[in-house]
């Protein structure tokens, strides 16, 4: 698989299902398999729980990680307690997760694992940035899209993105949905001088002028008067949350439009139908982001939890000619 070497030009990689059960885990094993003569030291950790045998929503079962000597994992006291193999600990984070403290520890003897990583999006990036220390040379994230999760995805720097039969038994739904995710993470980069402070504030949705910053604090039912005016007038516009619908039927009814930069922390972030966003780009909106990972490829799972299996290779075919990432079927691949 031609991206296992484009990984190593990277310090992070995250691995992201665009739902449960599309094939991550085997993704994020066959990558671990693939990297571990390459003479470089990964780290493994996860957003939230996984590596457990069985699904805790669908009861179905789940491939363990495995992991090996030398490589460095992150995971909570509780998983730790309860990896199959032999490690030496390295650091206890003096903050808890749901299921402890995390644990940093080097893999002596080959095993399995599970995984149960940082809880939010500022402490992964802590846990990434620090694993140089370790002599670490690119760290690996399971990640999540979802909306329970507090953790993006899009603090790596790199990204897969797993999709297939659990998105839908339709081979031209799983493909429009892929596709979108895919226009999604591939959103522009905002660059400014402002971006670290952006980052800081709190959710809601701010105009920007010059390098001040205004609340605009359309949370609440009524917004006054002069603040509604100045969000209408504004060209730069970040929101700080969730990006809904409203949000953006409200600017792709405004009469400038096309003259306003909608900003966003990362992807994760757009929760708007295929519908609402591409009426608001056809008005000529435009949406940036404040962090991008660079794509790396799609990888699909061509068999669904329910056990209905699509066409892989019309599946792949199908992407590859919508999305132009490369695509490849992740089930087909040999460990």
């Amino acid at each position: 698989m031609p991206f296992i070497q484009d990984i190593l030009k990277y310090q992070s990689l995250a691995i992201t299902g665009l739902e449960k059960n599309t094939g991550k885990t085997e993704c994020l094993n066959y990558i671990i398999d693939r990297i571990k003569d390459a003479g470089n030291k990964i780290a493994v950790t996860s957003v939230g729980l996984d590596g457990e045998g069985t699904d805790q929503l669908t009861t179905t079962h789940k491939p363990d990680i495995t992991l090996h000597e030398g490589m460095i994992f992150i995971t909570s006291e509780k998983h730790f307690r309860q990896a199959k193999l032999q490690a030496e600990i390295l650091d206890i984070t003096s903050r808890y997760s749901a299921t402890g403290r995390l644990v940093i520890a080097e893999v002596k003897t080959s095993g399995k694992a599970i995984l149960s990583g940082p809880s939010n999006t500022k402490w992964l990036k802590e846990i990434i940035e620090r694993m140089p220390v370790y002599g670490v040379h690119t760290t690996l994230v399971d990640g999540a899209l979802s909306r329970t999760s507090t953790a993006s995805p899009a603090v790596a720097e790199a990204m897969i993105l797993a999709t297939g039969a659990a998105v839908s038994a339709c081979v031209d739904e799983v493909v429009n949905k892929t596709a979108y995710a895919v226009t999604l993470i591939n959103l522009p980069e905002f660059e400014s001088l402002l971006n670290d402070r952006l980052q800081t504030l709190e959710n809601g949705v701010y105009t920007i002028e010059g390098g001040n910053i205004f609340d605009m604090q359309i949370r609440s039912a009524m917004m006054p008067g002069n603040q509604k005016d100045a969000f209408l007038k504004a060209k730069l516009i970040y929101a700080n949350g969730a990006v809904t619908n409203r949000l953006l039927d409200t600017l792709r009814l405004q009469k400038n439009t096309a003259d306003v930069i909608l900003v966003v922390q990362d992807f994760t972030r757009i929760f708007a139908t295929p519908q609402a966003y591409n009426s608001y780009m056809a008005r000529g909106g435009k949406i940036q982001v404040l962090r991008k990972p660079r794509l790396l490829a799609v990888c699909i799972n061509p068999v669904s939890p329910q056990g209905y299996v699509l066409d892989a290779d019309l599946l792949c075919e199908k992407l590859q000619e919508k999305i132009n990432i490369p695509v490849y079927d992740i089930m087909q691949m040999e460990l």
